[in-house]
């Protein structure tokens, strides 16, 4: 037996505390730290951590305010030295009592500056400013010319609003500040004229300031007041906001770049040189220009222009100018074509006509080198006569009036031993000459009496059409004179709009084989902007640029100022553009969809029917990329408008005009954005037909009136059906001749309900062009060049 030892409970041993020492020696600390050494702790800093802190403060601060400084400066880089570029300011009256002329007279008087080219009525004014060593170019607008106002706003760095303190603003004047500011407002400056004190009290004129100050702030949060002209302080307070505020930045013109012409000059060979500065982003000749309401153009070269400067040895010489030198000149093989569409291949479609193999194949079978004669009287041999001037292609499309015609010309060809006389041919060729020409011009078409009562009824009627469609969305009558399987060939059922499958490829018009599809837009939008970095003319430079082919129209001067806009790689081609659209407040009337409209987005302006379907929110696709088409563009909410027209990169704005009986005061529709190029986007126009259940037995009825056929009934048998409380179910059979059927569903249903089937068909938009085209010969912003 082991005996165990005894201890005691751990609880009742002593323990003495440890001796500390504050006066330790280092070599005793040396031994205790057996080679540790000791780290100085974060949490517990040289400093106090309120003092950390404030230092912090401190230097975030100084490092943001170091940031802003340096963005400032290089925003109004640009616009230093003695060949800085000059701030473009547009003038803008909003009402018709207001003298432009002695506004921008005030504001040189205050500083006792010269205006260049007030006094002779140029679209252009010049002002130099040794006060504040700068230089400012103003851009004169007409009252009432929108267009005008517009054109100038995409091209300045600030606009001076000049209100009447006498007059209210019109609603055209509020329907352009709202175009403006859908378009994109540069930085704003408000003022009022010079007016003496006979048209307005001294004790007045702040209450009057005051209510112009709150109706600009609805349209520009940021403005702080209203500058008066008639004060000289005032006058020198609105020239120093233009000559030394840093201008704003349009998020759309980033990376853009654009001229406005100081000068244009019509060379030899219909060469345009226009002489400016460049402004926003790297100007390249290998990339198209854009000349508003005109069209897309080649630039051939471009050479520096510089100003002409003073020799500094004497204080009264004369002014040396420099030779202009050559920049850049486009290359070719890597500068962009004049081709906006695709020549469509008919041929390309799906033919029953047997290839040259089979042909070879068939001939190798029967032993024979050539394929044989037809026999006589089965493929009678025509010969078509083809006009001097013309090729056989432009000869296929010679429409033949009657086949006795032909057989009449035959026969004197025959005649006259197969030879025409040269004189008939240039008769022809003429003729055509005129027929094409006049079917080029827009003719006035007047309507008799019934058509045109036929017109006016269907355009009162449409107020009531789209009261009918809020309450009975896409429902439709079937119609009795005609089988339904006839009149609604071309829709076709789907169990489920978002889910299931549609070939967005399948049944496409003649208008997709002219248009391009991008393999990946964001991968070449990505690449396209790295390769613009290091391409063509730095901003600020002063330069003539040689456009070739512009048609003379557009240099003849005109009220909106001449700018030509740089187009980006692939902005030229044409393909099915979707913008997200909100419909305006103020817009009255409906708006149904392929309305014509006016598009402007960017520098381009296009007539076009836009086709409207639903918005997804986040912009998603869906499983199937489907959306439901909208017949009308509704209020307050948002919608998909879809056109064909050229390619723009970036989240560009967009307004949906409407042309008026007055071509100046156009109405605005909508306002919004690009959204994508998707060229599978289906848009599906449903209809709804729609059934009485005649008889109910629990899930079973009978019902009448969707359909007035039997043959009908078949043919559309397999479609789901479903009723407006939230049943489903499918047609059993056919029940007598008078289009009465038995339909089973998944549940009891209603008496007072009513049975609904869908169908769907896929919906384009119809072709666009150039806003100028009609009544004016356009550039070449619609041709198809090779």
């Amino acid at each position: 037996m082991v005996v165990e030892a005894h201890h005691h409970r751990s609880t009742l041993k002593q323990k003495n505390k440890p001796f500390k020492s504050h006066h330790a020696t280092k070599s005793a600390l040396k031994d205790i730290a057996k080679g540790r050494t000791a780290r100085q702790s974060t949490k517990s800093p040289a400093v106090s951590t309120v003092t950390q802190a404030r230092l912090n403060r401190r230097n975030t601060q100084k490092q943001v305010q170091a940031t802003k400084r340096a963005s400032l400066i290089a925003a109004t880089r640009i616009f230093s030295g003695i060949d800085g570029a000059p701030r473009i300011v547009a003038i803008i009256p909003l009402s018709e009592d207001i003298d432009t002329q002695t506004c921008i007279q005030a504001l040189g008087k205050c500083v006792d500056e010269e205006i260049h080219g007030i006094n002779e009525k140029k679209n252009i004014w010049t002002m130099k400013t040794s006060r504040f060593k700068t230089s400012l170019q103003f851009l004169p607008v007409p009252f009432a010319r929108p267009f005008a106002a517009l054109d100038a706003a995409r091209a300045a760095d600030y606009t001076l609003l000049l209100l009447s303190p006498t007059i209210e603003v019109t609603p055209a004047g509020d329907t352009l500040l709202r175009m403006l500011q859908a378009q994109g407002l540069p930085t704003v400056i408000a003022a009022i004229p010079p007016t003496t004190t006979e048209y307005i009290d001294a004790k007045a004129k702040p209450a009057v300031l005051k209510s112009l100050l709150s109706f600009v702030q609805y349209f520009d949060p940021t403005q702080r007041r209203v500058f008066d002209l008639s004060a000289p302080a005032d006058s020198l307070n609105t020239l120093r906001a233009l000559a030394e505020g840093c201008p704003g930045e349009i998020k759309w013109r980033a990376g853009r770049p654009w001229v406005v012409g100081e000068s244009v000059e019509r060379g030899e060979g219909g060469v345009l040189k226009v002489t400016g500065v460049v402004r926003g982003g790297r100007l390249s000749p290998d990339r198209l220009v854009h000349i508003p309401n005109h069209g897309d153009y080649l630039v051939s070269k471009i050479m520096s222009a510089p100003l002409p400067r003073a020799k500094h040895a004497r204080p009264g010489g004369m002014d040396v100018e420099a030779e202009p030198v050559l920049l850049a000149e486009r290359v070719p093989s890597s500068a962009d074509s004049l081709v906006s569409t695709n020549v469509a291949d008919d041929m390309a479609n799906e033919q029953t006509w047997p290839t040259e193999e089979e042909m070879a194949g068939a001939l190798q079978g029967t032993g024979e080198s050539e394929v044989p004669d037809a026999k006589k009287g089965t493929t009678p041999k025509r010969i078509r006569r083809i006009p001097k001037g013309m090729t056989e292609y432009q000869a296929s499309w010679i429409v033949d009036e009657s086949e006795d015609e032909d057989q009449d010309e035959d026969q004197n060809g025959e005649e006259g031993g197969g030879r025409i006389d040269e004189d008939e041919e240039m008769v022809l060729d003429d003729a055509l000459d005129m027929e094409s020409e006049r079917k080029s011009v827009v003719a006035f078409q007047e309507l008799d009496m019934e058509e045109e009562q036929k017109q006016l009824t269907s355009w009162r009627k449409r107020s009531q059409e789209e009261q009918d469609a809020q309450a009975f969305p896409d429902e439709i009558d079937t119609p009795q004179d005609i089988s339904a399987h006839t009149r609604f060939a071309r829709f076709r059922g789907l169990r489920s709009l978002r889910t299931s499958p549609w070939d967005p490829y399948e049944n496409l018009p003649s208008d997709y084989a002219r248009i391009f599809e991008f393999e990946d837009f964001k991968r070449t939008e990505r690449d396209m902007w790295h390769e613009l970095e290091d391409n063509g003319i730095e901003p600020g430079r002063r330069v003539t640029i040689f456009i070739e082919g512009v048609s003379p129209e557009a240099s003849v001067p005109s009220e909106s100022p001449f700018v030509i806009y740089g187009l980006l790689k692939h902005e030229h081609k044409k393909t099915v553009l979707h913008f997200t659209v909100q419909r305006n407040t103020e817009c009255e009337g409906s708006v149904r969809s392929k309305d014509p409209l006016i598009l402007c987005y960017g520098p381009r302006r296009l007539r076009v029917n836009p086709v409207y379907s639903h918005h997804t929110r986040g912009g998603g696709k869906g499983a199937n990329n489907v959306h439901k088409f909208e017949r009308f563009l509704w209020h307050g909410t948002t919608t998909v408008a879809s056109v064909y027209a050229p390619i723009m990169f970036g989240k560009q704005p967009c307004m949906l005009l409407r042309e008026t009986q007055n071509p100046q005061t156009p109405e605005l529709v909508a306002m919004g954005t690009f959204m994508n190029p998707d060229t599978t986007r289906i848009i599906a126009k449903r209809i709804i037909l729609t059934g009485h259940p005649f008889k109910v037995h629990k899930k079973t009825a009978t019902v009448r009136y969707m359909f007035f056929n039997p043959d009908d009934i078949q043919y559309f048998k397999p479609i789901q059906l479903f009723t407006k409380h939230g049943r489903t179910g499918h047609i059993r059979e056919s029940l007598g001749t008078h289009g009465y059927f038995k339909a089973h569903f998944d549940g009891p249903i209603n008496q007072m309900d009513t049975v609904c089937m869908s169908l769907y068909k896929r919906v384009y938009p119809r072709w666009s062009e150039n806003w100028a085209t009609l009544g004016a010969s356009s550039g070449k912003g619609d041709e198809m060049e090779e």
